[in-house]
């Protein structure tokens, strides 16, 4: 239990430095659901969705009123839904339909787990799924999407980096009214976690039991506002001023985490750690490199930092929790951070740095908006990309990027809320698309070979 002298400091990171429990994502089976026809699926899903789930705004409202702890988001994660499917090809905009209205009965901000798992090969069914995925965004507006293309222990599939190129593209255009905004509820993962709280990439492992609870702290303010007391001081004392700032934010998420879970006749998963920052000033990540030392993220040394922060707020989560999981590091979301987006405008960071950053920090190239015009051969490269780095340093990288119908580079776009807005990023204009376009498999590197 938290004492005196840590609900005092907990109230202080709430009031002063935008502290908050950032979800609290119930994730549920719903294998026992499938059934022959899409409309019984359908509906068992919705059935056991809305008799789980009902309960769990209300337990949210009451915990952050108890302990003085905004929580923000209050979430569903389901089954990756192309096991579910797999007998009615053609028809799984059914259940995307009513996963969405399950979503807006009991209440939550958003339902992920609209997912596939295809990371060394596609079955027709899932396919078929992952082609029904732009239709399924256009027709919904709390449901979330993700798909995973590559394991360390797989390699990556480059037929499915191939389909999820023309898929950005076909979401993209299918949602143009609102500037491509289904992409941003759509990401490739390599390494996907089955414990992840935060969308878009959220989805329930099925090696999970069957109802449980994951929650996800977010502090980056909390983190920058302890780094501003120590300005000047070593490195080394940086890293443990983050160490033992990300241990307080931990405790206080598993307090929460587990009060939640007895309440809602869950079992406890796992508190994520990410520091997910807002458009907020003073709840950015970029500033928390910037309060170290660089003039703008992105320029040399933002890689450097970026390791060492994700280093300490992992060392930090797991001396306060046993249960430490999901992604647990820094997100980088371009459009999400108000410091990411004005070191955008300005040009200080490009898409080749966001890809070097990925190399050491949680997920990768995210909520990025480009050209409209970009080839989908071109963002299938970067996809590639991003999975080869995650492949090779046995880490999750993930790519969620929105190509802006009618767009280019020196325009921007504006999302609302919490996905900000983001200016238009400059992509390289020479074509891999021979290399994609060649397909099969990228072998495992030959540190999968473990057994």
């Amino acid at each position: 239990m938290l004492n005196r002298n840590e609900i005092l400091e907990t109230i202080d990171m709430v009031e002063k430095e935008h502290f908050d429990v950032r979800t609290i994502t119930m994730g549920i089976n719903l294998l026992s659901c499938v059934r022959d026809s899409a409309e019984e699926t359908a509906r068992l899903c919705y059935d056991k969705i809305c008799k789980k789930a009902e309960n769990i705004v209300k337990v949210a409202q009451d915990l952050g009123a108890e302990y003085g702890i905004p929580i923000i988001n209050k979430r569903v994660s389901i089954t990756p839904a192309s096991l579910l499917t797999s007998s009615f090809c053609g028809k799984e905009v059914v259940l995307a339909k009513a996963l969405d209205r399950a979503a807006k009965t009991v209440g939550v901000d958003f339902l992920g787990g609209y997912s596939a798992l295809v990371q060394k090969g596609m079955t027709s069914f899932e396919r078929s799924f992952i082609e029904s995925i732009p239709e399924a965004l256009s027709v919904t507006e709390r449901m979330c999407s993700s798909v995973n293309v590559g394991t360390s222990k797989s390699g990556i599939n480059m037929d499915a980096v191939k389909l999820m190129g023309e898929i950005i593209k076909k979401t993209a255009d299918i949602t143009k009214e609102n500037d491509g905004l289904g992409c941003a509820k759509l990401v490739v993962f390599c390494n996907a976690v089955e414990d992840n709280p935060f969308m878009a990439g959220a989805f329930h492992g099925i090696g999970e039991g069957e109802t449980v609870i994951n929650v996800g702290v977010s502090g980056p303010g909390v983190v920058h506002h302890a780094l501003k007391s120590i300005k000047g001081a070593t490195l080394d004392e940086v890293a443990e001023t983050i160490k033992k700032t990300a241990f307080k934010i931990t405790r206080a998420g598993q307090l929460i985490a587990k009060e939640a879970s007895k309440r809602l006749g869950a079992e406890f998963g796992i508190v994520d750690l990410s520091l997910a920052p807002t458009p907020v000033m003073g709840d950015s990540v970029a500033h928390i490199l910037e309060e170290v030392g660089l003039d703008s993220v992105g320029g040399h040394g933002t890689t450097a930092i970026l390791a060492m922060l994700n280093d300490a707020v992992k060392k930090g989560g797991v001396m306060a929790s046993g249960s430490v999981g999901g992604l647990s590091g820094a997100f980088i979301p371009v459009s999400e951070d108000i410091g990411m987006i004005n070191a955008a405008k300005s040009g200080a960071i490009s898409l080749a740095k966001l890809e070097a950053m990925t190399s050491v920090c949680s997920v990768g190239i995210d909520m990025v908006a480009i050209p409209g015009d970009t080839p989908a051969t071109t963002i299938s490269g970067m996809i590639a990309d991003e999975m080869a780095i995650g492949m090779i340093n046995n880490k999750t990288t993930a790519v969620r990027v929105i190509p802006v119908p009618n767009k280019g580079v020196g325009e921007s776009v504006e999302f609302g809320g919490l996905l900000g807005n983001a200016p238009i990023m400059e992509v390289s204009p020479y074509s891999c698309a021979e290399f994609i376009n060649r397909g099969g498999r990228m072998p495992a590197p030959i540190h999968s070979n473990k057994n």
